[in-house]
């Protein structure tokens, strides 16, 4: 298979554990995203890693029993481990804290504790068959004091640590879900939610697994998905994996309804937002984007985003034998882990899962629903740039309207940035409000295409396409100016700049001429200077850019220049003066411009107006030192003569 077949791989860099034939159990714990490998025998070895090789750690501890579950607190600061159903046992890992183990029992009388989660550094929950017991562990002390304590009856329970919820599952068939948030030591009560079974014939029932439940945060929101499995007998026994929101406030509802359109048995991640579904016998995985609404529909039924396709082979470098490549059929995913998974016929190997952009390019053939995909995806900025060159180039060349709908997606999600950046500089001008919280700095995402990035990577190497119409060029370029004025984005002059040289290229003088005239392009310096220096090739760009500098009003001093640069020295001295700014003009200027006309009667004009602007303004009709005329008065007196100067006033 290519590499454009696959759009889902394992990292460069798995979690590997030497000796792997020697561990007699692997725990994860996505609190903190970590892996633990327990030897056992005469004492216990405990090897711990993530994601990166520096947050690895090693140790061993008294061997008191088979480990159940074992977890560090935030920050790898305590350590619980669990070997029996009525107790947990901790041991510090705080520097200058003793490393012994202290234990602590559940309170509740004949309860079997199910599991814990950590919910802060010093913070823990046991949850038993009979409720939850939270626990502020005191390490100084070695012990632990009960904060709070809620009898409920437990049949399983998940936790999801980036919002601190803990789902409860209780009743016979296990379907009704009972949620504890942990953000604080209070835990306020929410609303239990009822998960909908699939009917089955009668007299059997069904009863919900944990196997088929998994709580993730998606987009920022919590949501519980369930993988459905529908009886045979019914009209769609297809399975379908349904959403529950869980928001912070208000009940738990059901928002979407992802189609797996097959039977079998599946596994979920959720990586980079999107749902990922592996499906065992086929060996092959499927995505969903619950961003991508259905219209008109208040539950979102949603197809996958693309077709099938397996992961992609890992490639194992082995001593002496080259590499093997590992194929993940039926990786296996604990509870709710994001993004991890692991293959048991790697031994020792663990990966996270991530997805690759580039080939959905490809796969995804409406554009403005795969800009949409792309947009939501945190490496996306140089794939929607290759999006845009293909869609402008060879045979995948979109429609206009297709390139305009592109433009207003990317060009929407500029402007809110800008505007969130705006609302940010503002508030920090007026300082914090009483009682309102600091204000976060907006992220600048991938998802923010500026016209920077349009010009340097799209737009500047279309317009040197020889196999590309010239007015399909010209279309493209204004279609983005169009975008941008829409959303009131202030246009950058380069890309003005692009269009005049085009049409200029293409000696379409007339369009551009009714562009500057109709004010299409809007007026700038740098564009009137581009003008400017266009007259050889289009004479009338001359006066459109004097016009265009006219029109700015704050651009008399070049419109000054340009007209002396064209000895009009009289021109430019009738527009100074329409201006009123004939009192500050620097003599020399215009004397030097007069000179170089050899025009003797221009020069003698010139000379005198601004003798009787010195008259006016200093009595006297002589210049200052300061205005460094004096060859321009030893001129005026070898061709006019001494008693041409005019004389002073006197009283």
């Amino acid at each position: 298979m290519s590499e454009e077949h696959y759009y889902l791989e394992l990292c460069e860099n798995p979690v590997q554990f030497e000796n792997a034939s020697s561990v007699n159990n692997v725990f994860f714990d996505e609190a903190n995203k970590q892996v633990f490998a327990v030897r056992s025998g005469g004492a216990t070895g405990v090897v711990v890693k993530g994601p990166e090789d520096k947050s690895s750690v090693a140790f061993r501890m008294d061997d008191k029993g088979e480990v159940k579950c074992i977890k560090f607190s935030i920050g790898n600061k305590i350590l619980a481990v669990q070997r029996t159903p009525k107790s947990v046992d901790f041991i510090n890992f705080i520097p200058d804290y003793p490393h012994l183990e202290f234990s602590q029992e559940c309170k509740m009388k004949n309860a079997s504790i199910l599991g814990f989660c950590w919910t802060n550094w010093n913070e823990i929950v046991f949850i038993t068959d009979q409720g939850i017991e939270f626990y502020q562990v005191l390490p100084d002390k070695r012990c632990l004091k009960l904060l709070k304590s809620q009898s409920i009856n437990v049949n399983w329970y998940m936790y999801c640590p980036e919002t601190a919820v803990i789902l409860l599952s209780t009743t016979f068939q296990g379907n009704v879900l009972q949620p504890f948030v942990f953000k604080t030591r209070y835990i306020p009560p929410k609303p239990h939610f009822e998960i909908e079974l699939p009917v089955v014939p009668k007299p059997a029932k069904l009863n919900l697994s944990e196997r088929d439940i998994a709580v993730a945060n998606i987009y920022g929101q919590l949501y519980v998905m369930y993988l459905k499995h529908h009886s045979r007998t019914t009209d769609s026994p297809c399975a379908e994996v349904v959403l529950y929101h869980l928001p912070r406030e208000g009940s738990c509802k059901k928002t979407n309804v992802l189609k797996l359109n097959t039977t079998g048995k599946f596994a979920l991640n959720v990586v980079d937002n999107l749902v990922v579904v592996h499906h065992q016998s086929t060996q092959t995985s499927i995505i969903f984007d619950i961003k991508l609404r259905e219209p008109d529909c208040a539950l979102n039924v949603h197809q996958p985003v693309l077709p099938p396709r397996s992961i992609h082979p890992y490639r194992i470098p082995l001593t002496g034998i080259g590499c093997l490549t590992c194929s993940v059929c039926s990786p296996s995913v604990s509870g709710c882990l994001t993004c991890f998974v692991c293959t048991p016929s790697v031994s020792g190997y663990q990966w996270y899962l991530q997805v690759k952009l580039p080939p959905t390019v490809n796969l995804l053939q409406d554009k403005g629903k795969l800009i949409d995909f792309l947009l939501r995806r945190r490496d996306c900025k140089m794939v929607i740039l290759s999006v845009c060159s293909q869609m402008l180039n060879g045979e995948d060349k979109g429609s206009l309207p297709v390139v305009a709908t592109v433009f207003d997606k990317l060009n929407q999600v500029f402007k809110e940035y800008l505007e969130a950046e705006q609302t940010y500089t503002v508030a920090m001008e007026s300082g914090p409000s009483r009682g309102s919280a600091a204000r976060e700095r907006p992220v600048r995402t991938q998802a923010v295409i500026d016209q920077s990035d349009m010009y340097t990577h799209v737009l500047s190497s279309f317009t040197e396409k020889k196999d590309v119409s010239h007015k399909f060029i010209i279309a493209v370029l204004m279609e983005y100016i169009r975008s941008l004025n829409q959303v009131q984005i202030t246009v950058q002059h380069y890309l003005y700049e692009l269009v005049i040289k085009t049409l200029v290229h293409h000696s379409l003088f007339y369009m551009l001429h009714q562009f500057l005239q109709y004010h299409v392009l809007s007026d700038s310096k740098p564009l009137a200077c581009l003008l400017l220096s266009l007259e050889g090739t289009y004479p009338a760009a001359h006066q459109l850019s004097l016009d265009m500098l006219k029109r700015l009003s704050t651009a008399n001093d070049e419109i000054v220049e340009v007209l002396l640069s064209k000895q009009q020295v009289l021109g430019a001295l009738r527009f100074i003066r329409s201006v009123g700014g004939n009192d500050n003009i620097s003599a020399r200027k215009f004397l030097d411009a007069a000179l170089q006309t050899a025009d003797q009667m221009l020069f003698y004009t010139i000379f005198r107006f601004f003798e009787q602007r010195n008259l006016r303004l200093r009595g006297s009709p002589s210049f200052n030192p300061g205005e460094h005329c004096e060859e321009h008065v030893v001129y005026f007196k070898q061709v006019f003569g001494e008693q041409a100067l005019m004389k002073q006033a006197t009283v």
